[in-house]
This record gives structure tokens, sequence and C-alpha cells, in this order.
């Protein structure tokens, strides 16, 4: 039996080959059909994310003399699927295998192999893409292989605890979500603010969704040109009501604002000292934050001096996020060992899990031979053959029959030099004696 992951990610191969590896949904649909009618695993889960394209396979029947040959079928598969050159992918193709593949699948969910390290999207990815696996199989009435359902319920429960215990995911290391992060520490709740973004682009849309998803529900953008701010709102696609302004309302803007987050391309400066001095005399001195993260900057460095205004610029940001980064760093070392004692936990249960297969295998395979032993020995009791002779006979070929199989696994054992196997066993007899 195999647990088996193939994959790429940011670290591995360029964005071009990523692009070229991933599973678009319906793509990935047809790929589970295709490993299912190629027998190449029972079940199989794909993750693919700007970041990253990995294929969890299991297979319950591979041997281990065969694993080499089989991993090289499913790498195979991938270059195929994706019609690539076998030798285009393998520079940049990693593979685990076991409790390694559980370990990785581990790191990935709790962010700990992410481009921002501790970054909380990839998990509810993970999730996402197990849940599509398992649908697939659900309409189909087949079962995900208890192996790999156990392995991502495990990861689930192993991402949850690090986040409970470790605070790889509270300090804030993209300049957006910082930007939130300081309105929240200067205001206790950001609901009933007015907030005013200069700007409309990918950053402005950033800081907007994170505004949004905390509530905020006073929101005015304004931009050199509104009908690239009409299509960010459009793409918020959010049911609060956004306010619209020109750069030539900025002002109207600025004098109902409780905190400006401004990030635009002008060259030269939007907002001065006067603009907001003018702004406090009508909002009464109450506090204002500032945060430009513009480069260069929309708004004019004096405006610090100003009483209740608190302002910060994109490098103030960046002192932040640096030491955000090395506090997650800590973390993530607590977040490893999680880890590792949860992926251990998971490999101990399917040895255990293997083994009562096999045992269970073995047991049935033992039955079998009593009952046909039986049948030929009750046949020759009918028949009139000597009763003592049928039973001698009967005990000599069961005991031969049982302990053929256990024979040449201690034979094996002797052969590979598995002291620790044979002193077991050997403890083991001495015990029934």
């Amino acid at each position: 039996m195999t647990i088996l992951v193939l994959g790429i990610n940011h670290k591995t191969a360029s964005v071009d080959l990523r692009e070229k590896v991933a599973f678009p949904e319906e793509k990935r649909l047809t790929a589970l059909q295709s490993i299912a009618q190629s027998a190449l695993a029972d079940s199989a889960v794909i993750l693919s994310t700007c970041n990253r394209t990995e294929v969890y396979l299991h297979n319950k029947t591979v041997a281990p003399q065969d694993n080499p040959q089989w991993i090289e079928q499913c790498i195979d598969w991938l270059a195929e699927v994706h019609r690539l050159r076998k030798d285009d992918l393998m520079p940049s193709l990693y593979s685990q295998q076991n409790q390694n593949a559980a370990h990785h699948l581990m790191r990935v969910a709790c962010g700990l192999d992410s481009l921002v390290l501790g970054e909380p999207q990839i998990l509810g990815q993970v999730k996402q893409a197990f849940q599509i696996s398992e649908q697939y199989y659900q309409d189909r009435q087949q079962a995900m292989s208890g192996e790999l359902l156990r392995l991502f319920q495990k990861t689930f429960s192993t991402a949850k605890r690090v986040r409970t215990e470790t605070d790889i995911g509270e300090n804030a290391v993209s300049v957006a979500y910082t930007a939130c992060t300081l309105a929240r520490q200067i205001f206790d709740s950001l609901r009933k603010l007015n907030i005013l973004l200069v700007g409309a682009g990918e950053t402005i849309e950033l800081v907007s969704r994170h505004l949004l998803r905390h509530g905020v529900k006073s929101l005015t953008i304004s931009n050199r040109t509104l009908a690239r701010a009409q299509a960010l709102v459009d793409k918020l696609d959010s049911n609060q009501e956004i306010r619209l302004l020109s750069l030539q309302q900025l002002q109207e803007g600025i004098d109902q604002a409780d905190i400006i987050i401004s990030s635009t391309g002008s060259p030269h400066t939007l907002i001065s000292q006067e603009m907001v001095r003018q702004a406090q005399k009508i909002r009464r001195g109450k506090p204002m934050l500032i945060v430009d993260i513009a480069v260069p900057r929309d708004v004019e460095s004096s405006v610090g001096e100003l009483d209740s205004v608190y302002h910060y610029t994109v490098d103030d940001l960046q002192t932040i996020i640096q030491r955000n980064l090395s506090r997650r760093e800590q973390a993530s070392a607590q977040a490893e060992k999680i880890i590792q004692e949860e992926s251990d936990d998971f490999f101990e249960w399917l040895k255990v899990h293997q083994f009562s297969d096999l045992i269970r295998a073995y047991r049935e395979d033992a039955e079998q031979t009593r009952q046909e032993l039986l049948e030929k020995s009750l046949s020759a009791l009918q028949q009139g053959e000597n009763a003592e002779q049928v039973l001698q006979e009967l005990s000599y070929k069961l005991m031969n029959k049982l302990i053929h199989q256990p024979t040449q696994a201690m034979q094996t054992m002797v052969r590979a030099g598995n002291a620790q196997g044979l002193q077991a066993f050997s403890q083991f007899v001495e015990r029934k004696k």
C-alpha cells in the first residue's frame, strides 16, 4: 500500500509551468475519471491553486518491489493529462510517499509551505479539493479509500490545532492586511466609521475586501477615473453600498473620513497637510488615521504633525510586517512540532490499519484451509476409512498448511537480517511454552 503526492509549487516551477499544470474544476473531474479508468489509484485528491498543483494518490495493491514502476506511471499520467513532455516536467516535480506525504500535506494545509508564511487561504483550498474528490466518488456510488479519507481528516484537525495553539496566523504580513490591522488597533470597531480609500488598484481591492469582511458600513472610494472605481465595486460584488468620488471631490471625502488609506500611482502628492487641517476643523479634532501605502507618496509627511492624526507610510508598514514575519517564524517552529506529532500519529494508525487488514486476510485464509481439510476428512469418514488415521492426517496437513506461511516469513527475515522481527517472534513462542 502506498500514499503518494506528486506536485510542483512556487518554489520549484515558473508561473508559466504552473499555469500549464493547473487543474480547473472541469479538468479536475476529468482527471479523477482518468485515474479511475486506468486503475492508477484507488482514490485521489487534486489540489490546484495559483501557487501549486499537487495530486494525492492512494494505491492499496502496489507491492514494495513495484513501487518505483508505479510512481513512473503516475508521472507519465500527469505529463500526458497536461500534454507536456515528461522531460519538461521532471526538473520541477517533487514526490513524497506515506508518512512523508502526510507530513507534507499537513505543512501545506497549515500554511508552512506557502509563499506567505502562515497564510490561511490554503486550508480552505485544501478542504475544497478534498470535497470535490469526495463528491466525485459519492456521485459514482464509490467510497474514497479509508486511508486517504483519514489522512485529510487528520490534516484538517492538525490545521485547527496549529491555529489554536500557535500565533501562526495572528500577525499581518501583507501591506493591505497590515493597514486594516492598524485601523482595528486604533479604533475599537470599524463598523460605524467613515472610511475613504484613494485609488482602485489591486492593493485597494485587497483592503476593501478586508474591511467589508469586518462589517464596515460606510466605505468611499476616490479615484482619478470613476469608471475604474465602479469596475472595482462590481468586482467586490458586495451588498454594502459603496460611495464613489472623483479626485476633484477628494476634499469632500477627507472632511468626512475617520480612516484614509491611499494607494495610487500618482507622481504627485494628493493629500496635503492643509487639506487634512481643514477636515479636522470640520470634524472637531476627532482622531483620524491616514495610511499612505503608495510609492511615491500620496500624502504629505507633515500631516502627522497635526493633533489627533495618526499617519503611517509604507515604510512604517514594512517595519511592522518584518516584525510580524519574525513572530510567524517563531510560531512556525511550534507548528512544525505539532505537525510532526500528528503525522507520526497518522502513520502509527496507518501501520495498524494496514496490518489489521493483513491479519484479517491471514485468518480468512486459515479458515478456508480448515474448511477444505475438514470436508475431505468428513468425506473419508463417510466412506468408512479408519477414524484415527483420518484424524492423524487431518491434524498433520492442517499443521503444515498453517505453519507454511509463517515459516516462509521467518526465512525471509533471516535472509534480510531482520533481528528485531525474529526476536519478537521468538519471545511470542517462549510465552506460548
